[in-house]
């Protein structure tokens, strides 16, 4: 390594430079969410304009190629030249970073785009990337490769023009044949948008050679453009796949927006009250402004958590001061209406955060003219001054509906009090447990045969059904950094019960105690004894139904788990094909035929053995086939969108029997299960 250093070693890094020089640290990953990053970043532009009051319809076409192109009939980003640069406003957006008009509140009271990079991101990591500004009869163009303008904006001709965009300049209804959300009932499948002639489109392709896949997922993207749909009333949304044969649609407008957004959260489930809980408020602060804050919240018979918050239209998945200022004023509101309550007497101590939020389904909505984001990325809120508000709003709002409707609030305290006892009870389990000596010394459970490697991320842990299973993985397994948990036997269905039924299960006890990180909300990623977390199961439909078990605990009781990816399905093959003293397996029926007919071998020759369980096999087989790093096939379990993870557990794993049969019949004839 040269020892010299000098000036004529520092870098400067001009215009995109940077953004393609360190993409992760503008879009968080170069991976498959990143990518979508990049469709995120454009729409909310146009969402901001929305929020503004100057759009109410946006177009996100994914073309062929891997093209996407995303249209609003906002007020266009402007095409004049800027009085101090020398280019056009349009050039500099789309070219420079941290340029916009987003900075001093006179175009944009508030908007989720803060940083004035989220365009010019998307410019940046694209082998090139095309604007069009409509304004009247008119179309202004400029083509940017690797973020670099090719020439000036300029007029461009309408013969000129793509015959999207000439069919748009021409007033061009477009009519989309869509398939319209189950929630989305104010709409109409089908019928025709006019953009007007009017808007920005901005069109790109993102650069291969920046990104691990350039395909996009449609149902990712939907289910983003749902969400922002729920968030702002009135607002058309459409997504259209034209990379099929024939072209897929989705179409999204909800006129009761946040109301909507928790109907259709809870919609499999049984709830507490029919309608849900809605409140909006302002309040001005010296530093921000005017915050507002929307929020609405309907209670339900289960036992799980839903909370979504957002601020201008971001998803703060990591929540926040907004957050946290719900929390507090929902927890003192129903703790000061307990004391006037006849369930006073059943409790001698407050209710927690916990007892308040089981069954609780919320979406919290809040618009600040000045946030303080984590990150570009923006998955958590830091402005201190905006906790005092939400809570005070909340606090306020929830006091006045709940003395209107003593019945409302009745239920919600029967439930909570409940949930109180049941987190008593199961404090006392959990030291119940702790005193008895059903673990060994080490604090592990008999069952589990444990590595030698004290490094988590070098640990797997495979979790097999049935004692025969697991002494087949045991004998088969790496010692150094492979360890065997088995089980025996299906477990509880978490979905219908609550925590304390969970933590003294004597199935899922073990685990809780393998994986050593806690359960619920004493979950620590930290503690985590395993970066790797294997079901291996038979395939087969009650090894199906015995990863749906374990994913639906994971999901509910250890949720960051599967957030961190430590999750991975295990895919043992179903037969084992020998012919000619060789062995083959084959991991479905297609693969086993292709097997059988590959160069015409003679059938009687040739031995097919289907696999009824992971017992049958020999522990080199076992080892050989599903738990060897090198030749294995397993897959990490993703949660690329909570919001719809959160509706299918509770259709498949809830109480509520009709939805799940409607399920069933809707997807019954896209099953491929082995029975």
């Amino acid at each position: 390594m040269d020892s010299d250093y000098s000036a004529q070693n520092i870098q400067v890094l001009k215009g995109l430079e940077a953004v393609r020089k360190r993409p992760g640290m503008y879009i968080g990953t170069t991976g498959i969410d990143g990518l979508h990053h990049l469709v995120y970043e454009v729409v909310d532009n146009s969402v901001d304009e929305a929020m503004q009051g100057h759009c109410d319809a946006i177009l996100v076409v994914l073309e062929g190629n891997d093209i996407v192109r995303v249209e609003d009939n906002g007020r266009g980003i402007p095409v004049d030249i800027h009085p101090t640069e020398g280019v056009s406003a349009l050039e500099l957006v789309m070219t420079k970073l941290h340029a916009g008009g987003k900075f001093d509140k006179k175009s944009y009271k508030v908007s989720g785009g803060l940083h004035g990079v989220g365009v010019s991101v998307v410019n940046a990591l694209s082998v090139w990337c095309e604007a069009f500004i409509f304004t009247g009869n008119k179309v202004h163009t400029q083509r940017y490769k690797q973020g670099i303008a090719e020439g000036p904006t300029e007029e461009a001709a309408p013969s000129g023009l793509a015959p999207w965009a000439e069919e748009r300049l021409a007033g061009a209804e477009i009519t989309t044949g869509a398939v319209a959300q189950s929630a989305a009932k104010t709409v109409t499948p089908g019928a025709a948008l006019n953009l007007g002639s009017r808007g920005t489109v901005i069109r790109f392709k993102a650069d291969p050679s920046i990104f691990e896949t350039t395909t996009y997922n449609f149902d990712m993207l939907s289910n983003r453009l749902r969400e922002l749909a729920f968030l702002n009333k009135g607002l058309r949304i459409i997504i259209r796949d034209e990379r099929l044969s024939i072209p897929k649609f989705h179409e999204f407008c909800f006129e009761g927006g946040v109301k909507s957004f928790v109907e259709y959260l809870n919609e499999s489930k049984t709830v507490l009250h029919k309608e849900p809980v809605v409140f909006e408020g302002s309040r001005e602060d010296p530093a921000q402004g005017s915050v507002e804050v929307e929020c609405a919240i309907q209670y339900n018979d289960g036992f799980n958590e839903i909370m979504y918050s957002f601020v201008n239209d971001i998803n703060t998945r990591e929540g926040g001061t907004h957050l946290m200022g719900f929390k507090s004023a929902l927890t003192k509101t129903l703790n000061e209406f307990l004391k006037k309550s006849k369930q006073a007497k059943k409790l001698e101590e407050a209710l927690s955060g916990d007892d308040v939020r089981e069954g609780l389904t919320a979406v919290l909505s809040i618009k600040v003219p000045n946030p303080q984001f984590e990150g570009q990325t923006k998955g958590k809120l830091g402005n201190s001054e905006v906790k005092g508000i939400v809570d005070s709003i909340t606090g306020e709002q929830l006091e006045l509906f709940f003395d209107q409707r003593p019945d409302v609030i009745a239920n919600i305290l029967e439930k909570s009090v409940l949930a109180a006892r049941a987190r008593i009870a199961a404090r006392q389990a959990r030291d119940a447990t702790r005193r008895k000596n059903a673990m060994d010394s080490a604090g592990l459970p008999g069952k589990l045969a444990d590595c030698s490697e004290k490094d988590p991320s070098l640990c797997e842990l495979f979790i097999v059904e049935g004692d025969s299973a697991g002494g087949s993985a045991k004998g088969g397994r790496d010692r150094r950094y492979q360890a065997i948990l088995s089980l025996f036997g299906k477990m509880l269905n978490v979905e219908k019960t609550r925590i304390e039924k969970v933590v003294t299960n004597e199935k899922l006890q073990p685990i809780i105690a393998s994986i050593g990180a806690g359960c619920g909300s004493n979950f620590d990623a930290a503690k985590i004894r395993y970066h790797k977390i294997v079901i291996m199961a038979d395939a087969d439909v009650d090894g199906s139904h015995i990863r749906t078990l374990l994913l639906t605990f994971f999901y509910r009781y250890m949720t960051e788990l599967i957030e961190r990816g430590h999750v991975y399905l295990a895919m043992p093959p179903l037969y084992k094909v020998s012919y000619e003293k060789k062995t083959f397996y084959a991991y479905d029926d297609t693969e086993k035929d292709s097997l059988l007919l590959e160069s015409g071998r003679d059938p009687e020759k040739v031995a097919v053995q289907r696999y009824k369980g992971l017992g049958e096999m020999n522990p080199d087989q076992l080892w050989e086939t599903t738990m060897d790093p090198v030749r294995r096939n397993i897959i990490q379990v993703h949660l690329d969108d909570a919001v719809e993870a959160e509706r299918i557990f509770s259709i498949l794993m809830g109480e509520n029997v009709a939805p799940r049969r409607e399920f069933i019949e809707e997807n019954a004839l896209l099953a491929n299960l082995d029975v």
